[in-house]
């Protein structure tokens, strides 16, 4: 049985610190959890973030073919490459995972996603792979419970990140985890996500920056009508606003969080032609 997350650190003389938001998972049976809900095969490339004391790597490591594990506290890279120094399929890197170029770490091969990450960084990890121009697999994240039901909204409850994800994929709720499974012990519950990403886009657009672009305005002006919201996003006018959800067939007092994808899609398609 390997040691405790914070009987390693202790050996090193390092401290969680709560500016990177560490918890450091050390439960047999929620590791075990992660590890099934990342569906892995003998073959698979993982991308880990946030390796911290190595627990999940190692269960990593014994699934897949080849494990990249990312952290960026360059205090733990003695413990990490200890513990690691004799497992060839196991690649350490210390950098900002928001900073690393996903094609050069894994060339073109197919990948997985696995991170336990601090919950306040959780969306702009979502974002930089799911925006990368070598999207993963399968992204498998623990994260604040309450994120996780905002980030799986559907009917009138979407947000800017909700959208996202069904446009890249298809997130949901696969486990909830308890505070007593990490070290230190947050004070709020965990939940694990599984998002499986489409193939290709499940809607047609002229293209995912021009879908988004509408999408981030009509978001731009939380609980005011989308006509108002999209006219400051756009840099336009109200008027014009209102005539381009009209066209759509949306109507112009509606809120953006009520909006469905296909909506958000044929309203991008609009502007999209009415631009010069």
């Amino acid at each position: 049985m390997s040691a405790s997350p914070k009987t390693l650190l202790d050996s090193y003389d390092i401290f969680p610190k709560k500016s990177l938001g560490q918890n450091f998972m050390h439960d047999p049976q929620a590791l075990e959890k992660i590890v099934a809900c990342a569906e892995l095969s003998p073959g698979d490339a993982v991308v880990e973030v946030g390796a911290g004391a190595g627990a999940l790597t190692e269960k990593l490591a014994e699934r897949a073919r080849d494990v990249y594990a990312i952290e960026i506290d360059k205090r733990l890279q003695p413990l990490l490459e200890a513990r690691f120094d004799d497992v060839p399929n196991v690649f350490l890197m210390f950098n900002d995972i928001l900073k690393t170029d996903i094609r050069a770490l894994v060339g073109n091969q197919d990948f997985i996603v696995v991170a336990n990450v601090p919950y306040y960084i959780s969306s702009a990890i979502l974002w930089h792979f799911l925006e990368s121009d070598h999207a993963p697999l399968r992204m498998v994240l623990t994260m604040q419970h309450e994120v996780a039901e905002r980030i799986i909204a559907k009917d009138d409850s979407m947000n800017l990140l909700a959208v996202a994800l069904q446009f890249y994929g298809k997130p949901r709720i696969v486990g909830k985890l308890s505070p007593a499974v990490f070290w230190p012990r947050p004070n709020i519950n965990s939940a694990i996500v599984q998002i499986e990403t489409h193939a290709s886009a499940p809607i047609q657009v002229p293209s995912p920056s021009a879908f988004f672009r509408v999408v981030k305005a009509g978001f731009s002006l939380k609980r005011k009508q989308l006509k108002n919201a999209l006219a400051s996003g756009l840099h336009i006018k109200a008027a014009m606003a209102t005539q381009l959800l009209q066209a759509a067939d949306i109507d112009p007092k509606r809120r953006a969080e009520t909006l469905t994808l296909q909506e958000w899609a044929r309203l991008c398609r609009i502007v999209a032609e009415s631009s010069p």
